[in-house]
This record gives structure tokens, sequence and C-alpha cells, in this order.
């Protein structure tokens, strides 16, 4: 019973205190960017307040999270990671599905922020413009950010990596920083509970630039899934 309390009452709380920081957003998009960045950050922050005070959802990070040029890879679990990001970094660029600029509102926004889109069947134009917009990004000091399952997984499963992020580390030429994410444990997908407890961030050994793919996947794909449970 309590945790069905706290997850409805996390709903109305974020979800309506949300309603604000988009409007915010909207109204600050024509001064620029930076404008729209900051708001994204502060709607970050509230997000983890909710999940702190209202959830009783704790953050740990093990390992540093170094800073610099990279690639940074996130198992993808749940919501919380997503809006979690603007947490961890500073202004991250974080590289979606070019779908998502589609959606009313939130597209805007999303482009208005720097994120940086990617097309499944990009062709030569679309890849020149995706390694402009990181070139762009990590000039400025924003780390990329990349979820490479490409949706959310449940805890305990590993599935392959999308082609999506062997392309990237050619294309980029950065190294990777792969960090594993066990959020799922607390809020499983498919279900609007929310458990109390602690997500955990676990950072991996840093992949160096110029492996083969099979090699580079097989790195990350260890990294990321190593809060998974034993076999």
């Amino acid at each position: 019973m309590l945790t069905a309390f706290r997850s409805l009452l996390f709903l109305l709380v974020f979800y309506g205190g949300s309603v604000l920081f988009v409007l915010a957003a909207l109204g600050l998009q024509v001064l620029g960017p930076d404008y729209v960045r900051w708001v994204a950050t502060r709607w970050s922050h509230f997000h983890r307040w909710c999940a702190r005070w209202l959830l009783g959802q704790k953050v740990r990070v093990e390992g540093a999270l170094p800073q610099g040029r990279y690639l940074y890879i996130f198992k993808h679990e749940s919501m919380f990671e997503t809006l979690d990001l603007l947490c961890l970094f500073d202004r991250p660029a974080i590289v979606a599905k070019r779908e998502l600029l589609d959606i009313p509102l939130w597209g805007g926004i999303a482009r208005r922020y720097g994120l940086i889109p990617v097309e499944r069947s990009a062709g030569a134009k679309a890849l020149r413009a995706l390694r402009q917009a990181a070139a762009e990004a990590t000039a400025a000091g924003r780390a990329i950010c990349l979820f490479p399952e490409g949706t959310r997984v449940p805890h305990g499963e590993s599935p392959r990596l999308q082609s999506g992020f062997a392309g990237l580390y050619a294309l980029l030429g950065l190294p990777v920083v792969p960090v594993a994410v066990d959020s799922g444990r607390l809020s499983p997908r498919g279900s609007f509970l929310k458990r109390a407890g602690t997500i955990t961030y676990r950072v991996g050994e840093i992949v160096p630039t110029g492996l083969d793919r099979k090699e580079a996947e097989a790195r990350v794909h260890a990294a990321i899934n190593a809060l998974n449970p034993p076999a």
C-alpha cells in the first residue's frame, strides 16, 4: 500500500510540475538554447528530488565518470536514467532516434536543447550532419550520451546492442565510457509502481578507439550489464 501511495504521489507531483517546466522552456526557447538547457537541468534535478523524497530512491555512482571527449554508453532499464543524465553531466548531448523530434511541443524543445538526432537508415548526408553535431557538442564541453539498446530493457536481460553503437563508435572516433544501471529493479517495465531503494550507476573501464566492431561491442555489452544478477 505504501509503495502504491508513493508511486501515485510521484505521478501527480512530478508530471504536474513538469507542465510548468515545459511551459517555461516554450517561453524561453526564443532566447536561445542555453535557456532551454537551463530549464531542462532544473527539470532533471526536480525529477531526482521527487524520486528521492517521494519514492525513497537514492542514487549511488560506483567509480568516477571521466570528463572530456568521450562517448558515454548507458544501460537503459527505466525512464529514470533518461531524465537523470542532466544530473550527471553539464548539458549533455543525448543521441536519440530522429522520430522523437516530431513529437508536438517536446520535439521543438528538444531541437533547441541540442538533442542529436540519428536516423536508423541514415545516408551519407545524415552521417555528416551527425558527426558535425557531435563535434560541436564536444567542442562546447558537452558529454555525448547514447542508450545502445534502443528501448527499455527489463532488469536482468542483456539483449544485443543496436547497430547504431558500432556506427557511432567508428564515426565519432571517441573512446567509450560504458555505464551499467539497475533502475529496473525499482521501476519494473510495464508497471507504475516504483519501489524505494538505491539506484546504482557502475562506471566501466574505458573502451579505447580503433578496436574492431566485435571487440568494441563485446566490451561495452559486458560493462553495461555488470549489474545484472548472476546467471
